[in-house]
């Protein structure tokens, strides 16, 4: 493992615009701009409803009370992750394309296969960690699977995540070694809530492995992945942006109907692990 070590910070984003109610405004006011804000629920009503389980736990208690929450879901087929993730990950510039995880491409959503140039489905949680393949399930839950350049996606490969690495060819930003694998910086948070969401909603109750995230980049096989204190520290470093944001609303509404908390949440992750 390369010695290299980077350290970053980027400004916390709002996660909810704000609501504000005008009243006796002069008939010379000018009007109200529309907002540009994306269609994030505010975290109060999400709280009141979806989440009103988990609130308050800690430990244990709130990964069990957020795997009820979230393991009611509507499950796709591996076929019909292509259109979903031309949906979740549609470039907010251009309807067009969509954006590829590791390389921040802006790529055609007609452009998708599995040749040279194309962009396929890259599985974030390795799905060979745990043996699910492409299994209706965790092989399929949309989550965590992210469009991604067919190379880069194969330079990834089944690697864990860390600190370190040789720069990986087309994807500048990424760094990969003979075990981890490491994404830019913009999507590191991305990544480790993406891996910590799978940690939590696939248990092992419902004929898939129980998948847990540890502090090795050894797992082989194993329902496991690493580097846990890595991915602890991208997710605070990297909190949750705009884009982000609207693909947990894109999967809640459309598709799956169910949320990744890290996501809502991003403090869940220290009151678990």
């Amino acid at each position: 493992m390369s010695g290299r070590r980077r350290f970053y910070a980027r400004p916390l984003l709002a996660t909810a615009a704000s609501i504000v109610v005008l009243t006796g405004v002069a008939a010379t006011a000018p009007a109200a701009t529309p907002t540009t804000a994306g269609p994030a629920s505010p975290a109060a009503a999400l709280d009141d409803t979806y989440y009103q389980d988990a609130l308050g736990r800690t430990g244990a208690a709130l990964k069990s009370s957020l795997h009820s929450i979230i393991s009611e879901q509507t499950t796709l087929s591996y076929s019909q992750v292509w259109d979903a993730l031309k949906a979740t990950d549609e470039d907010p510039a251009n309807s067009s394309n969509v954006i590829l995880l590791y390389t921040g491409r802006s790529q055609s959503k007609s452009e998708n296969g599995g040749g040279t140039g194309d962009w396929n489905r890259e599985h974030v949680w390795a799905k060979s960690h745990g043996d699910f393949g492409t299994a209706t399930g965790p092989g399929t839950d949309i989550h965590h699977l992210r469009p991604e350049d067919v190379q880069v996606n194969s330079t990834r490969g089944n690697k864990d995540f860390d600190n370190g690495g040789s720069a990986v060819s087309g994807a500048p930003g990424n760094y990969t070694d003979g075990d981890s694998f490491e994404p830019r910086d913009a999507v590191k948070g991305d990544v480790a809530r993406m891996i910590l969401y799978m940690a939590v909603r696939y248990e092992g109750d419902d004929s898939f492995a129980d998948l847990e995230p540890n502090d090795s980049v050894s797992n082989g096989s194993a329902p496991n992945i690493g580097r846990l204190s890595v991915l602890k520290q991208w997710s605070q470093e990297d909190p949750p942006d705009s884009f982000e944001q609207n693909r947990n609303e894109v999967i809640f509404d459309r598709f799956q109907h169910n949320r990744n908390p890290f996501i809502d949440h991003p403090e869940w992750v220290e009151a678990i692990w």
